[in-house]
């Protein structure tokens, strides 16, 4: 669940505004969703497997009420003399059917607990019968609201608010292997949902919809929207068969609407080559807009706010990550949330290219904002610390990415295929190590290294380069490496560097094993720039480069410095015609000077404000950098 912003348009700025600005609104709505919703102080037993449930709703978007019969078929674990459901305390329990004899059944603490009449042993059923004014856990669970003047109903449970409006076992321990949806309301609204619609029958002044849905679920994916829909269909081609998208959209956004989603054939396209065919293609994928800032991954039928490239792109990922193979538990929510961001990125890389770059550093400029946090969920009582956009979105899309990095696009599409259709996964849970093991199957290597710095452990490296010598054919180098938190000792990783000057370019990638450890390279030209991870494939900040010239290093003084830089070399003639360069700590350059001097000369620094820049210095044969505090 992601994103917000309008349809995208081929203008480069409006990316960035969407990626940095727009995004980090969209998580802290999540965060105020969830957090208003609370954690479930307590759970159903998990004493049965569910089966199947008709869930029998009737509504009017105009009311904040709703009346409902569930009918769940299960099958105990063990003989059982009682059953519970999750269940908030605020909705009204009439009654409780079992082979058309009532039971008797308490409500307390949001547990609905329903005793039989003797042990249960085999497949059996009952339904439960029940009313009133649904909670709203901030800005989902069960809303009622308008758009436009015009009422609508619609529902978010993720992760806890499945029982503010609907008894059921809401844990991630037991999907649902089928639902029945049948959604009464007044004649002139339609209710979407999840599966295939069997019927659409107006009697009187009601009308009744009835969706199908055949694969396992996950009970916070199930969802209903009721409101004047307008309905239309898109349709993607695959080379042996068509899957609709089934649209229910606002009457005054109908335009836009037509128009945005026709991005989604291109990304389903995308997604069925990278990761196999759409895991529901028996049914149909769809979207329903409904009245929150973002969007929700609602089996087969995503609800979004509107139509912008990465919003759609997210929410259809999370139908192979999120929906067909689903996190165990809220700590392994990256599972679902990484997966689907580093995927929208994937669409940029393959379908609007001109964004990865930028889509990549602007997830690391977040993921380094500040020192601490992994990407495992470490404190899965706090709401905004499972669903931190920085960690569990925002790293958890780039340790995939280094991965792929690491492995190779084969090993690492390969491996992912493999995981989707793991029979023990595919419809069920999964948890970290089972995505640990398939990459450690497919690659033959031991991968704990790697899952222990990025995925466990906490931080993010830095790095220092210092060119040690410079001829026309050789460059040695030592790199060395400071970590942002002490959970990481050392981050093993292949480093990858550019070395360039105004004619040749050339990228190179080292095994970094130690601090300290010095590397030499043929290149065959002599390099006046060094970048390294031009590419942004590590998470990474705060990186330098230095060069040391015929044992004439160049001094910059004082440092921290005050109004007056100075800078120096006893290399005669090295700063003739010199230019020094000023760059803030996300490269930017902003202030720029030059010198006719020889070997010292005075920089006047007044106007630049305190903080920490890099000293870039370009001379005849070479360029230095240094980094520098303006008090």
């Amino acid at each position: 669940m992601k994103k917000i912003a309008s349809l995208i348009v081929a203008l480069f700025i409006a990316s960035l505004c969407y990626s940095q600005s727009a995004m980090k609104d969209l998580i802290q709505n999540e965060k105020k969703h969830f957090a208003a919703g609370g954690l479930p102080q307590n759970s159903a037993t998990s004493n049965c497997n569910i089966i199947y449930q008709r869930c029998e709703w009737q509504v009017d978007p105009a009311v904040k009420f709703i009346e409902g019969k569930i009918t769940t078929y299960f099958i105990p674990s063990a003989p059982i003399d009682s059953i519970e459901f999750d269940l908030n305390d605020q909705l009204n329990v009439d009654s409780v059917k079992w082979h058309s004899i009532q039971l008797n059944f308490s409500q307390a603490n949001a547990i609905l607990k329903i005793n039989f009449l003797s042990a249960l042993a085999q497949q059996d059923s009952l339904s439960v019968y029940y009313s009133g004014v649904p909670d709203s856990s901030g800005l989902g669970s069960f809303i009622q609201s308008t758009h436009e003047g015009v009422p609508i109903i619609w529902t978010l449970s993720e992760p806890f608010g499945a029982k503010d409006w609907w008894p059921c076992k809401q844990g991630l321990e037991d999907k649902i292997d089928s639902i029945d949806i049948i959604v009464t309301c007044p004649k002139n609204y339609r209710a979407a949902s999840n599966g295939i619609l069997l019927s659409d029958v107006v009697s009187g002044n009601q009308r009744t919809c009835f969706w199908k849905h055949r694969y396992p679920i996950a009970t916070y994916l199930v969802c209903m929207a009721v409101t004047n829909y307008a309905v239309f269909s898109k349709y993607v081609p695959f080379q042996n068969n068509t899957l609709q998208v089934l649209n229910y959209v606002y009457p005054e956004d109908s335009v836009n609407a037509v128009a945005g989603t026709e991005q989604i054939i291109s990304q389903m396209q995308l997604y069925d080559t990278l990761f196999g065919i759409y895991p529901f293609a028996n049914e149909k994928y769809g979207h329903a807009q409904f009245g929150w800032g973002g969007g929700m991954e609602h089996q087969t039928m995503t609800f979004v706010k509107n139509w912008n490239f990465e919003l759609l792109a997210h929410e259809l990922a999370h139908h192979w990550f999120g929906d067909k193979v689903t996190c165990a538990s809220w700590e392994d929510i990256w599972l679902n949330e990484g997966f689907a961001t580093y995927l929208s990125g994937i669409c940029y890389e393959h379908l609007q290219p001109n964004y990865w770059h930028s889509f990549k550093r602007n997830l690391v400029t977040s993921i380094t904002s500040e020192k601490d946090g992994s990407v495992k969920c470490d404190d899965i009582t706090s709401v905004n610390r499972i669903f931190d956009g920085r960690l569990t979105y925002n790293k958890g899309a780039m340790i995939l990415h280094t991965l792929r990095w690491v492995l190779g696009d084969s090993i690492f599409f390969s491996a992912l295929k493999k995981y989707l259709s793991d029979v023990n996964l595919q419809y069920a849970y999964a948890v970290t190590t089972d995505l640990k093991t398939h990459f450690e199957n497919t690659s033959g290597q031991d991968l704990s290294w790697y899952f222990n710095d990025w995925y466990y452990g906490q931080g993010f490296p830095s790095y220092e380069i210092t060119v040690l010598k410079n001829t026309s054919t050789e460059i040695t180098f030592t790199v060395d490496q400071t970590q942002s938190h002490a959970s990481v000792s050392f981050y093993e990783l292949p480093i990858p560097i550019q070395f360039k000057n105004k004619t040749h370019d050339t990228t190179l990638v080292f095994n970094h094993t130690f601090s300290g450890e010095s590397f030499t390279a043929n290149l065959g030209f002599i390099a006046d720039e060094i970048v390294f991870d031009p590419e942004v494939n590590i998470i990474s900040d705060k990186n330098t480069v230095s060069w040391t010239l015929d044992e004439n290093p160049v001094n910059i003084f004082p440092n921290p410095a005050g109004s007056i830089l100075n800078i120096e070399s006893s290399f005669p003639g090295k700063f003739h015609n010199a230019k020094v360069d000023f760059i803030d700590m996300y490269g930017k350059s902003i202030y720029s000077a030059s010198s006719n001097a020889n070997g010292t000369f005075e920089l006047n620094i007044s106007e630049l404000k305190a903080g920490m820049y890099f000293v870039k210095i370009y001379f005849e044969g070479g360029s230095v950098m240094r980094k520098i505090v303006r008090e």
